[in-house]
């Protein structure tokens, strides 16, 4: 199941990508990073709250708070150079390298997650990275 929500992750990314390439124009970046949280808040907390997970709040480690935190601000200027990025170059550069993170994730989960390394995963690291590097240049 898991690669069907994935598959519609991936979906929903590229449409996230052409449809903000779009919306910026003539709109400042940051702005239109915050109008797009502004949605993305209303839409998130709407389903929370219809799927009643907002009672789940106060059984919130703190350690997980603060990943949490960590992970939006994270998010947050993962989005803010991305639209700015999206704003200045090409979408079918500016995404490309953006899924860049792919390979940084992957790495980040074989140094702190402790997952296993396999050959079929690195050689998939390495093919991304030349592509990411082909786009590039």
């Amino acid at each position: 199941m898991w690669a069907v929500f994935a598959i519609l992750s991936a979906f929903f990314a590229a449409a996230t990508s052409i449809l903000a390439k779009i919306g910026i124009e003539n709109v400042d970046s940051n702005l239109a990073t915050a109008i797009r949280t502004v949605v993305i808040l209303i839409l998130i907390f709407g389903i929370v709250w219809s799927t009643g997970a907002f009672h789940q709040l106060p059984h919130i480690t703190a350690k997980s708070w603060w990943f949490l935190i960590f992970s939006g601000i994270a998010t947050g200027l993962s989005w803010l150079f991305y639209f700015k990025a999206l704003q200045i170059g090409d979408a079918s550069k500016v995404v490309p390298v953006d899924k860049f993170s792919v390979v940084i994730s992957m790495i980040m989960a074989f140094v702190f997650l402790h997952e296993t390394i396999t050959l079929k995963v690195i050689l998939g690291g390495v093919l991304i990275t030349l592509g990411t590097f082909v786009l590039i240049l």
